[in-house]
């Protein structure tokens, strides 16, 4: 009997890079092993003997999310030499991103409402990973006060929730088909309320890193 081939290798990246987009897409619940077998090009006993289960293969997902498209958002907030800029770094960068174009649109974990479809663990490490958007906001808020680049006393933890829900609500949008123009709209009309949220003077227009609305034609 001639000897078998040697199998083909299991690309474990590749995979569940594929199993992000399937969750990110159609969510956790609506997404069955059989679509994940599909789309990650293998059988149920290897997903199951690669990841554990469908549970821990969305936990590796959100895991994946992260590391790779996480930083696409986030990657400018401490560069940014002011709090303005820095928050404007956020908003503008999701409004290039979120829409979507090799990639699912809006943010798998602003999106996901697995919480409230099956076990706890999922919806808590859901929940942790939304709370560090807003962690990392106040982080850099907290900064701008100790450097004298917002005034002492200002309430950090509610503009830097403020800002989490616009940058979560601009996730909304783009999934149900927002362009990045719109998204930027919003980021503009967001950072109109910087002066009023914070007592800080508004950088003047077409400076920073939040371009000027244009011109209407």
């Amino acid at each position: 009997m001639a000897a078998r081939g040697r199998p083909r290798a299991f690309d474990r990246d590749a995979a569940l890079d594929a199993a992000m987009a399937l969750f990110w897409r159609k969510g956790f619940s609506a997404t069955s092993v059989a679509d994940l077998c599909a789309a990650m090009g293998v059988n149920a006993p290897s997903l199951y003997g690669a990841f554990g289960s469908k549970e821990d293969l969305y936990a590796a997902a959100i895991a994946r999310y992260v590391e790779s498209a996480a930083p696409q958002i986030w990657s400018d907030l401490e560069t940014q030499p002011t709090a303005r800029g820095a928050i404007g770094s956020v908003l503008m960068a999701s409004a290039r991103n979120l829409p979507g174009t090799d990639r699912p649109a809006g943010c798998m974990i602003a999106l996901s409402s697995v919480g409230q479809e099956c076990d706890s663990r999922l919806g808590a490490l859901v929940t942790a990973a939304r709370a560090d958007g807003e962690r990392l906001l106040l982080a850099r808020l907290s900064r701008a006060v100790a450097e004298g680049d917002l005034p002492q006393g200002l309430d950090v933890a509610t503009v830097a929730r403020f800002y989490s829900c616009v940058q979560q609500g601009m996730s909304i949008q783009a999934r149900d088909g927002a362009t990045q123009d719109t998204l930027e709209g919003i980021a503009r009309a967001a950072l109109a309320a910087w002066p009023a949220l914070t007592g800080a003077t508004e950088a003047p227009a077409g400076t920073g890193c939040v371009p000027p609305a244009p011109p209407a034609r």
